[in-house]
């Protein structure tokens, strides 16, 4: 459906010409017009001042939708567009392109939301109709005050640094510096490889793990594009994209290269702690390497641990040992950054499910140490010095945490969502023990079973057929773990099993596995530094999941792996990949398209306060002492509008957001149909 009115002709470009408005309003294939009369919507569009053209159609998003509003852009010399549709966080850029397809500016084109706010959320027909046509009315009034504008340009610099050290980490790096773009890579820890270079076996390959992040490892190390710092911790952050400058203070090792002899010192140190690349199930040396070919195979000295004695300087002969070495300030600049700083397991609690008070009572992570042949048992399955013949899977322990039954973490939360890869790593370990040990009993407690990946189902089926016996309990009523009053085994878990209609057992078993949960990490420096978005699990934020899935809101930085929620190691990899090449994509380019809704300061009228300058929260605004005046760095501004908002001597217009704009959309939400009709 189609209805037009007369209007005085105008140029496409926009300005101060009479508006000739188009206005679209999609069907969303019966997800907006199953609630909306959209076709009244269009009818009562039309009579709006300045629309010309108002219609219909079933989904504008697609390839015809978008053809029609190009078409009747050059035929009825449009010179504003208004979609009604869906969110414009999914499609605003989508008709955007489509507006210049047509040789209109872009930001003459006005999204209007009547999906979420309107079909969604509105059961009754008529209230929802009668929202729709607010809103539109409202987007069209807005729309005759737009004005054309054009996006920033920015010169970048041809270079990444990347924040985290582990799979993810690498594999950017890997990927950009075989584009030939030079690369600093930052890792807090003295070492490379993260969790991945701890772990022993990895689904579905089977491969060791060390092997992997080995080869990995290897080629990053080899690339002269890139540079490796190691114990590095982010100071400070300047800059915005295109031209970041990050502040690294680099930690003493305490060993250099110089040394001829490491394991003679490492041996010779009379000082020993937990060891922490074995989780505790061992002591290493305050002077270590974590494993046979660690990068950078040097040394380092745990600093907590070392009391600064001097045995390892004399054994070494004096050469590359510096106990008083001091930190040192390192600034990196670069045109883009990539976030690769991983996730934590979950925290068990001192006496959740016994941990901490039964002995018998481990993490995954722990049994696959224990697993691996250059473990700390070097393979052999020993828990609190005992041989393991009965063990258990606890499922879900830090994930699907539910209000009133779960104590939430130290931070006050609880974690409510799945951690996505626990079941299948419980199934593979399961079906590695019994691939070792043919005669061990396996119980699996859990809520349910979410193997995911593909085939990763077969895992479940092998096991099940190998004699594993899967119990699902009641997440009302979650298994309780005590010492087994019968003295059968070390523990017993009482649980009731809805397989079974709810019969309640009792299992004694010799050791207990806990699958932890994934968690993120304090991040609270890197949010602070770059205004990082962050969720309610508190991972990282995508700008958007499908159109933008690695990108930050703050141009210029990227996502990589585990950093934005739980993911196994191949999506890790992937996501990995695809923030390499966002990265590369835009330093190719070698210069940057920005938004240009960015704040503008009118010096006529600006007294020089310093109000903007304090509620900027992308310090963008400076003053300029020589005018006495306010001014932005357009480069900084986020067009977030809170200078725009609190400036007293109304000095500042924010473009896309002008007080004209604004205010002519609000009074006309406000209006009457019958008024805004005949207004003019």
């Amino acid at each position: 459906m189609e209805s037009e009115r007369s209007a005085n002709q105008a140029g496409n470009n926009g300005g101060s010409e009479s508006p000739r408005i188009g206005v679209f309003i999609c069907h969303c294939g019966g997800n907006i017009s199953d609630i909306v009369d959209v076709t009244r919507v269009a009818e009562e569009t039309a009579r709006l001042p300045g629309v010309v053209c108002s219609m219909t159609h079933m989904f504008c998003c697609s390839d015809p939708g978008q053809g029609l509003i190009e078409e009747k852009i050059r035929e009825q010399n449009l010179n504003r567009v208004i979609v009604a549709a869906c969110s414009p966080s999914l499609h605003e850029t989508t008709f955007r392109r489509a507006v210049a397809r047509a040789g209109l500016n872009e930001y003459l084109f006005e999204h209007c939301n009547i999906r979420e706010q309107v079909s969604w959320v509105i059961a009754d027909k008529e209230l929802a109709t009668q929202k729709a046509g607010r809103l539109v009315r409202a987007a069209a009034t807005r729309a005759r005050y737009l004005r054309p504008l054009q996006r920033r340009r920015i010169p970048i610099r041809p270079s990444a640094l990347i924040i985290g050290g582990g799979v993810a980490g690498l594999t950017t790096a890997r990927d950009l510096a075989q584009r030939g773009i030079e690369v600093t890579l930052i890792e807090a820890s003295p070492f490379l490889g993260g969790r991945l270079a701890s772990l022993h076996r990895i689904y579905p390959t089977g491969k060791r793990a060390r092997e992997v992040i080995g080869a990995l490892i290897e080629e990053v190390a080899s690339n002269p594009k890139v540079t490796v710092y190691t114990n590095a911790q982010l100071e400070n952050a300047t800059g915005f994209v295109g031209d970041f400058r990050t502040t690294v203070r680099i930690l003493p090792r305490g060993v250099t290269s110089e040394c001829t002899n490491p394991k003679e010192v490492i041996e010779a140190c009379p000082e020993e702690t937990l060891d922490t690349f074995n989780l505790g199930l061992s002591k290493r040396k305050a002077i270590y390497l974590p494993y046979d070919g660690c990068y950078p195979p040097v040394p380092a000295i745990d600093w907590k641990a070392c009391t600064k004695c001097g045995v390892c300087f004399e054994v070494a002969g004096g050469k590359g040992i510096q106990l008083d070495e001091q930190p040192r300030l390192v600034e990196i600049q670069s045109g883009v950054i990539v976030i690769a700083v991983g996730l934590n397991t979950y925290p068990v609690r001192h006496g959740e499910y016994g941990y901490g008070v039964l002995p018998e009572v481990i993490t995954l992570h722990q049994l696959n140490r224990l697993l691996d042949p250059e473990g700390p048992t070097r393979g052999r399955l020993l828990v609190n010095g005992h041989e393991v013949r009965r063990i258990g899977f606890m499922h879900c322990v830090g994930s699907l945490q539910r209000k009133g039954i779960h104590k939430p973490m130290r931070d006050g939360r609880i974690n409510e969502y799945c951690s996505r890869v626990c079941c299948t790593t419980s199934v593979h370990t399961a079906a590695e023990l019994k691939e070792r040990f043919p005669e061990m009993q396996i119980y699996d407690f859990h809520e349910d079973i979410r193997t995911y990946g593909r085939k990763h189902e077969d895992y479940y089926d092998e096991v099940s057929q190998k004699g594993v016996v899967f119990i699902r309990f009641d997440p009302l009523r979650p298994p309780r773990v005590d010492a087994d009053p019968k003295g059968q085994a070390p523990l017993v878990v009482r649980t009731y099993d809805r397989l079974t209609f709810g019969e309640e057992l009792e299992v004694p078993l010799d050791a207990l596995v806990l699958a932890q949960g994934l968690v993120a990490r304090d991040m609270s420096k890197l949010v602070d530094l770059y205004r990082c978005s962050v969720g309610a699990d508190r991972f990282l934020m995508e700008v958007h999941p499908k159109l933008r899935p690695v990108e930050m809101a703050a141009s210029g930085l990227f996502l990589s792996g585990t950093v934005q929620g739980p993911m196994d190691i191949g999506e890790s990899t992937a996501a990995a990949a695809a923030a390499a090449a966002k990265a590369a994509s835009m330093i190719k380019t070698g210069i940057i398209e920005l938004d240009p809704f960015v704040a503008r300061v009118q010096e006529d009228l600006c007294s020089g306060c310093k109000v903007c300058l304090t509620v900027c929260p992308f310090q963008a605004i400076s003053r300029n002492e020589e005018r006495g005046v306010a001014q932005i760095n357009e480069a900084l501004c986020m067009g977030c509008g809170a200078c725009a908002a609190t400036c007293p001597s109304n000095a500042i217009q924010q473009a896309g957001f002008e007080d004209a704009q604004v205010k002519a959309e609000v009074l006309a939400l406000l209006q009457e149909p019958a008024l805004a009709a005949a207004a003019d």
